[in-house]
């Protein structure tokens, strides 16, 4: 009698630690090639962007407080300088540039402070805002919830403001959010967001959840500030006079964004919307703190920036040159009177260095 025996299963190889270990490190090669390729080709687009032969960084690093009175830019010449700090002659705007080992989208100067909104990182990009003494060496990294948009400093470099969209990016749509934020540099003290302080109205609080404010510009007490606020569901935008310490802030008047108080304290420039176009819906104008009188300035372009005081009678301000990526920096007679003139091609973000 036969049996029937069953049929013995299929032996497999073990996996032993060693194939593991061949497998790991076969993965973690791939992945370093791919990271190495996508660096590359992202330098690549940048070079085919930027590429040309545009002042290098190097030389004596950039001071604020030693040299003749100067223009501080971030520079977008063409070249491997593009987006580095850089400086002009204040008496030769258009002659030869120094240009920093710093990068920073956003800057600004006074008092031997300077604040430095800058994008960190290779694939994962980390906003910052970088707050450097006179030797533009650092003292404080903020990390920011959204991109750098404006940035200020109090004349005796205590006080330092930046701004921040949280999403959308631009003024002109009725969707953007904001974070403004202010740091006492001597003290340490961060307030996070203007939006923790009490506003108001016509002596009533305004207590509306969607309040935005932007573009600080501070007093010579370290304490007063202006400022702009909108709310979404209003579409207005007001300028505010706040008080640090006391943590409050009031609504002054309607139509006024990114103020810049003059040198003397008695006067804003600020950019008023004089169209509902998203093409050309600013004009810069300035407003007599005593008289609250308005004047408009010869600047007839649109003008998304918030402006600055080169000197008593002049603002100087940015303008996109129509690529988006690069510009120019202008300056303009801060009494309505003359014309535009530009002063330095290839930049953005000016501060006079006084």
């Amino acid at each position: 009698m036969s049996v029937d025996t069953p049929e013995a299963a299929p032996v497999r190889p073990a996996v032993t630690k060693g194939r593991l270990l061949v497998f790991a490190l076969i993965l973690v090669l791939l992945a370093g090639v791919a990271i190495v390729y996508t660096l590359h080709a992202v330098r690549r687009e940048d070079d085919r962007l930027h590429g040309g032969s545009g002042t290098a960084p190097g030389g004596p690093p950039l001071d604020l407080a030693v040299g003749g009175p100067r223009l501080l830019f971030r520079s977008t010449e063409s070249g491997p300088g593009y987006g580095h700090l850089a400086t002009v002659a204040a008496a030769d705007p258009g002659g030869p540039r120094t240009v920093d080992v710093h990068s920073c989208d956003r800057v600004y100067a006074a008092g031997g402070t300077a604040v430095c909104l800058a994008v960190e990182g290779g694939l994962t990009k980390t906003n910052v805002a970088l707050v450097l003494d006179a030797n533009l060496r650092r003292l404080r990294r903020v990390e920011l919830a959204g991109t750098p948009n404006r940035a200020r400093v109090s004349a005796s470099g205590r006080m330092a403001s930046w701004t921040v969209f949280v999403y959308g990016d631009s003024y002109a749509s009725t969707t953007f959010s904001t974070r403004t934020s202010i740091l006492d540099t001597r003290t340490g003290e961060l307030v996070a967001d203007l939006e923790d302080f009490t506003t108001t109205r016509d002596g009533k609080e305004l207590r509306s959840p969607d309040r935005n404010f932007w573009g600080v510009t501070f007093t010579a007490d370290d304490d007063t500030f202006y400022a702009t606020l909108s709310t979404n569901s209003s579409g207005r935008t007001y300028l505010v006079r706040g008080e640090l310490r006391a943590r409050t802030m009031t609504v002054l008047r309607e139509n006024v964004e990114c103020p810049s108080l003059s040198p003397d304290g008695t006067r804003l420039v600020f950019k008023k919307k004089v169209s509902q176009s998203t093409r050309n819906p600013w004009r810069l104008h300035v407003l007599d703190l005593a008289t609250m009188r308005e004047t408009p300035l010869a600047e007839s372009r649109s003008v998304d920036d918030q402006a600055v005081w080169l000197d008593e009678h002049t603002v100087g301000y940015g303008l996109p040159t129509g690529s988006g990526a690069a510009g120019d920096v202008w300056s303009v007679p801060a009494d309505g009177s003359g014309a535009p003139t530009r002063l330095v091609v290839g930049a953005f973000s000016p501060v006079p260095l006084r």
